[in-house]
């Protein structure tokens, strides 16, 4: 927890919708969210145009974002994917981010929660993440909300030069 940041409970945070007006904080969460992530370096323009895109229409993602007193200082997004098997929609959770002096506090399980709410709302199949394998303080705090490991492994193939 930052001592600089102030004190803030629970109760003291709000889980909205995002709308066009919380781009920049989304991009810059975006931003810092790959480098403390990843250690990538993403492109800005590249980066504001994937977030700008879930306000398209149609929309290639769903946000929400965490504010208290105003501020913004948390989000996360869900994208879906149709599953044959099943016949229905698996959430994958996106882009969970939040401001470092607001970790800590609960965050993680207030917003984890609010997605499970509403994929169960939804009728999702189950909601599902991508961890990268070397942030292991996310993958705690995923294992200890519940999620477990599933029996598939990610294979890329890098187009277009990415």
């Amino acid at each position: 927890m930052n001592a600089d940041a102030p004190a803030a409970t629970a109760a003291s945070y709000r889980i909205r919708a995002a709308v066009a007006a919380d781009l920049d904080a989304l991009v810059a969460f975006t931003l810092s969210e790959a480098l403390e992530a990843e250690g990538r370096s993403l492109n800005p323009f590249d980066a504001r145009r994937g977030v700008a895109a879930a306000f398209a229409t149609p929309p290639k993602a769903r946000y929400w974002v965490v504010d208290t007193i105003g501020q913004l200082v948390a989000a996360t997004s869900i994208v879906t994917e149709w599953s044959n098997f099943r016949g229905g929609d698996y959430w994958w959770m996106q882009s969970l981010y939040i401001v470092p002096g607001h970790r800590g506090r609960g965050l993680v399980d207030l917003i984890l929660a609010h997605l499970v709410q509403a994929a169960s709302a939804a009728g999702a199949l189950d909601l599902r993440l991508y961890g990268h394998d070397s942030n292991a303080r996310a993958l705690r705090a995923y294992q200890r909300f519940g999620f477990r490991p599933a029996p598939y492994l990610i294979l890329t193939k890098q187009l277009n030069g990415q």
